[in-house]
């Protein structure tokens, strides 16, 4: 059989891989997080121009990593160049992405969504005092909004979906359960925040193993063929797929057209990479280091969108509860910040 762009060895499994990775990394405590960081200053006057709307969402495998800040800092440079972008707290479990940006809690969240207390999800988009930039609240009032139906997680999906901007990012929460990964899937550029700490990386790895299987799980046809990815869900089934090249080739074997099918799907899933709190020169290679592991065990093709330092700057401004963004535009940070967002628009016209 023919891999293709997924070639790569029969392995025991990506977590094997995982230690060699994290073994030079201590594990260190952080009092503060950090914003990606670029060398090149930003030319404001030559941002790209979208073409159509994009879905964003900023995950990881776990909390405390710097989701919230990197999504309103990344959307605080957009609104600033013009574009209209909504902020979604999608972390149904612990909403707080409304503190990264300083406003108190508001009165409309997404519980009311939810809950059907408003008919629109337009009617809980709050302002955030930033020209083009609106948020919407988590359900920080709905005690079972991590546990969602079916039927309201795909009413909420496709209301997100629609909502009108140009960019609507999604603050995702941590873990691996399907409405997470599936909040994570419903983006055309997923950004996967890391910190380098071995705990970090190995959910990382366990967060893109299971949000691969889902996207192919949700590209099958037929239930057979999802019976199957479902097996390699779990990593101790009995059919001995332990690896995604093990998972095409069962299916491959099932179903020839299907199994073709869903290579062509695997190339589709391409997130990126966002390395945070930085501070040795080891933590800065361990970006091409994820990514090279990916191709080889997961087949799956991700670059590393920043690298991301330690700052002071970021904690003072989050004690003064304001964006950072806003307070230290002109940092080197907020200038790199800039840079990293111009990257996103770039890789929204291809």
């Amino acid at each position: 059989m023919s891999r293709g762009l997924l070639d790569g060895p029969s392995v025991d499994g990506l977590e094997s891989e995982a230690p060699k990775l994290t073994a030079a990394f201590s594990a260190r405590a952080t009092v503060a997080r950090a914003v990606p960081t670029v060398s090149d200053p930003p030319d404001a006057k030559a941002s790209p121009v979208v073409a159509r709307r994009q879905i964003v969402a900023v995950g990881g495998g776990k909390g405390g990593i710097g989701k919230s800040l990197s999504t309103s800092s990344l959307g605080i440079c957009l609104a600033r160049r013009g574009r209209r972008v909504v902020l979604v707290d999608a972390d149904l479990g612990g909403a707080n992405l409304h503190t990264a940006l300083g406003p108190n809690p508001p009165k409309l969240s997404l519980g009311d969504f939810i809950n059907r207390r408003v008919s629109s999800i337009e009617e809980v988009i709050m302002e955030t005092g930033v020209p083009n930039l609106g948020l919407i609240s988590g359900a920080h009032d709905y005690l079972t909004a991590s546990n969602l139906k079916y039927f309201q997680k795909t009413r909420l999906l496709n209301r997100i979906r629609n909502i009108n901007a140009d960019y609507i990012f999604l603050d995702i929460g941590a873990g691996i359960s399907f409405n997470i990964v599936d909040f994570f899937l419903l983006a055309e550029a997923g950004l996967l925040v890391v910190v380098p700490e071995p705990s970090s990386v190995e959910n990382a790895y366990r967060f893109l193993k299971m949000s691969f299987y889902r996207h192919l799980w949700s590209s099958a046809r037929g239930n057979g063929i999802r019976a199957v990815i479902e097996q390699a869900m779990d990593e101790k089934n009995q059919q001995g797929i332990r690896t995604p090249f093990d998972l095409l080739d069962a299916v491959e074997r099932k179903d020839e057209a299907a199994g073709q099918y869903l290579k062509q799907r695997a190339r589709t899933f391409r997130p990126r990479l966002i390395i945070n709190q930085t501070r040795y020169p080891e933590d800065e290679r361990l970006g091409p280091s994820m990514a090279s592991v990916c191709r080889k065990h997961l087949g799956i093709d991700i670059d590393c969108l920043a690298s991301v330092q330690y700052e002071d700057v970021v904690w003072q401004a989050q004690r003064r509860k304001k964006p950072f963004m806003l307070v230290f535009p002109d940092s080197k940070v907020g200038q790199s910040l800039e840079q990293a967002a111009v990257k996103l628009l770039s890789s929204s016209q291809r």
